[in-house]
């Protein structure tokens, strides 16, 4: 084994100042329109990009190949990429270990450097490529692009360094004469294993990119649905300085690459987004090999939601149209394909015409269509599956006694995965698309008696496995305050008179428990200990004159 040098630090250093990256608006006639239509235009127009797998930072073709697909037109590829087989993870399991001792050894500071670098990257240099391939292979529109691959990735990598800052400089309080104690925060033995989803592109870097900031080595495996974007933020980490072999980019098929992952004695760490489903077949998995491993693997995941408003009946006429726009924004953005999205509302009785008549018509007005076309406020779901799967929920509704789709209800696939946003209501507190995860731009309203507030919120705790998003709409303090109680598990992120998704980074940190998730908080300091193995170092200073101690003495 060669040589490691450890590079001496001279000098402990303090990061600048972090904020959250400024948002464009994006509004007509703005430069920054100009300049992601062209990156858009320019992509439409180039031919499909080619993504190889990264190993030790070579560039392998292995012949094996997938297309992403524009969602927006499912005839149009984004990029053809190569997918890493058993003997490939085997090579990057072995090339990112090898990689370890360096990369662990390296000062804090350069570490840090190399995320604030890709960070400053991607909001200048990248910002529109990067949008760009989001909405093309992702089907977000400009302005959920802008919160993700531009906003909320650079506050991942700017946020994380200052977390892990803060945490670096937790040391005991005390020390007794003549010793000095301290503690030091490891990476973990082993290397981590990121599994990053199609919904947000900022969350493949941080899936990667947070267990890196901290030391630790990465075999990163992307999403079908979101390749190409992912890549790209893999070559603004190197453009950055990320030396080869601490991430490896390894796209391929997931049962085959988690095969070879989890039967490694190697395997420290899982952080994982997706759903609910496969995380604990995954959690299985790593069970079944527990005897296999070095050390006790770290499991992190953030699943499934079904995720509701709750309108309380002290309401005024404004509180109810606020309502229904934050549903309308929150059930629909994006398509609903956010594990946050609002997929269920409880309304009173009382409120229910009100409610009903404006969410009718603030649906009825969204445009959709191809994400390029900047007027259009939804675009399409991911792909055929979910398209598939969504269309089976409204299928279902339109044909149910108990049911009925007050808006929406259509759907096109002819030339992109285009869905209606679509408003059901139902009188049957478990019918399934009240209870079970859909996915997509569809909302199931249930109307509840003014007198059973109380009880509407256990119904809500009870009805779905699922405690990751929910939001409280009321005008009474009182009530504001017993609803907060009634809902505290049902949960990670609560909101109050606010829509139920937008979490951002350094101010609502994300994650929920139950079917949801390990709930370990995406976007703050307690994500990053779950990647460090703490150690306390007890350092002696002064001799003892002999073992006995004093209560010995006669």
């Amino acid at each position: 084994m060669a040589h490691i040098l450890h590079t001496p630090s001279l000098a402990h250093f303090k990061l600048p100042a972090i904020d959250n990256e400024p948002m464009k608006s994006y509004a007509p006639g703005s430069v920054e329109r100009q300049k992601l239509e062209q990156a858009i235009k320019d992509m439409r127009a180039a031919e499909a990009a080619e993504v190889p797998v990264v190993i030790n930072g070579e560039k392998i073709l292995s012949g094996a190949t997938a297309q992403q697909h524009n969602p927006s037109e499912h005839k149009s590829v984004v990029c053809n990429y190569h997918e890493a087989d058993a003997s490939l993870i085997k090579k990057a399991i072995d090339g990112a270990l090898e990689a370890k001792p360096r990369w662990e050894a390296m000062p804090f500071n350069d570490r840090a450097a190399i995320f604030l670098k890709a960070a400053d990257l991607i909001s200048t240099k990248y910002r529109y490529k990067l949008m760009a391939a989001t909405m093309l292979g992702q089907g977000k529109n400009a302005w959920q692009a802008e919160i993700d691959a531009a906003a909320e990735l650079c506050d991942f990598f700017r946020f994380g360094a200052k977390y892990a800052e803060e945490m670096y400089q937790q040391q005991p309080p005390k020390n007794a004469p003549g010793v000095w104690n301290r503690s030091e925060y490891r990476a973990l033995e082993g290397f981590v294993f990121a599994v990053s989803p199609f919904n947000f592109t900022a969350i493949g870097g941080n899936l990667a990119g947070a267990p890196a900031l901290m030391g630790n080595v990465v075999l990163w495996k992307p999403s079908p649905g979101a390749v190409y974007s992912n890549y790209i933020v893999y070559q603004i980490l190197e453009e950055a300085g990320l030396p080869a072999g601490v991430i490896q980019f390894v796209p391929g098929p997931a049962e085959d690459i988690c095969d070879v992952v989890l039967g490694h004695p190697e395997f420290a760490s899982l952080h994982f987004t997706g759903s609910t489903h496969v995380f604990r077949k995954l959690w299985k998995q790593i069970g079944n090999n527990i005897e296999n491993y070095k050390s006790y693997p770290r499991i992190v995941g953030e699943t499934g939601g079904k995720n509701y408003h709750m309108l309380h009946p002290s309401l005024d006429a404004d509180g109810v149209r606020q309502a229904a726009l934050q549903t309308v924004r929150g059930a629909f953005e994006f398509q609903g394909q956010k594990c946050s999205a609002c997929s269920r509302a409880y309304v009173p009785a009382s409120l229910f015409p009100d409610f009903k008549k404006h969410i009718v018509a603030e649906t009825n007005k969204i445009k959709q269509g191809p994400v390029q076309d900047f007027e259009n406020f939804l675009g399409p779901v991911i792909n055929k599956f979910a398209f598939d799967k969504i269309k089976g929920y409204i299928d279902y509704a339109a044909t149910n006694d108990d049911c009925e789709i007050v808006a929406g209800g259509k759907y096109d696939d002819s030339e992109g995965y285009f869905i209606k946003p679509t408003v059901i209501v139902t009188k049957d507190k478990d019918t399934k698309t009240l209870k079970e995860e859909i996915f997509g731009p569809v909302v199931t309203i249930y109307v509840y008696e003014d007198a059973d507030f109380e009880a509407t919120c256990k119904l809500i705790s009870d009805s779905t496995q699922y405690a990751l998003t929910g939001a409280l709409f009321a005008r009474d303090r009182e009530a504001i305050v017993a609803g907060s109680n009634l809902l505290r598990n049902t949960a990670g992120n609560f909101y109050i008179n606010d829509k139920c998704t937008g979490a951002i980074v350094g101010q609502q940190p994300f994650g929920g428990a139950r079917g949801s998730g390990t709930n370990d908080k995406a976007g703050s300091w307690s994500l990053l200990v779950r990647f460090v193995s703490a150690r306390s170092v007890k350092e002696n200073f002064v001799e003892i004159d002999g073992f006995e101690y004093p209560s010995n003495q006669i």
